[in-house]
């Protein structure tokens, strides 16, 4: 195998998991909550509060009109608020209520017997060896999008 070839079957592995993982966390979420929302809810509780949509569209590489649907549907379900922006009048700030963060740690609770299931199944200390390396690939990828 080539060098090539190892980083292209990385990279479809990759592919494969996040796809699989997604529409299964998707099937344990409560209240109809997508993947988007969910880490829409968790970057906000995670990483930062109070952000414009426009930030968070870059912070999630997809379009303004795609994170404005996110956010719209997210606002309908009281999880959170969208109110101008005091500092520039054309911008919005977008914050998580607390109904939204009942809704993340639901959606984290949801999928606890997802993960003790896989925990069965992997060694857990093999799947934490991978996470700083994970890490290191992520890092290398966001810088590499700017």
């Amino acid at each position: 195998m080539t060098n090539s070839d190892a980083f292209f079957s990385f990279f479809t592995e990759i592919g494969i998991l996040a796809q699989l993982s997604q529409t299964q966390f998707e099937r344990l979420m409560p209240d109809g909550m997508t993947v988007a929302q969910f880490t829409v809810l968790n970057h906000c509780v995670r990483v930062a509060d109070g952000r414009s949509p426009a930030t968070l569209a870059r912070a999630f590489q997809v379009t303004k009109a795609t994170m404005t649907s996110t956010l719209q549907r997210l606002e309908q379900k009281g999880l959170v608020t969208i109110h101008p922006d005091p500092a520039d009048g054309r911008s919005k700030i977008v914050r998580i209520t607390e109904a939204g963060r009942a809704m993340r740690e639901a959606s984290i609770a949801a999928t606890r017997p997802w993960f003790e299931h896989l925990r069965r199944r992997l060694d857990e200390s093999e799947v934490a060896a991978l996470i700083p390396r994970l890490a290191t690939l992520r890092s290398i990828l966001d810088a590499d999008r700017d």
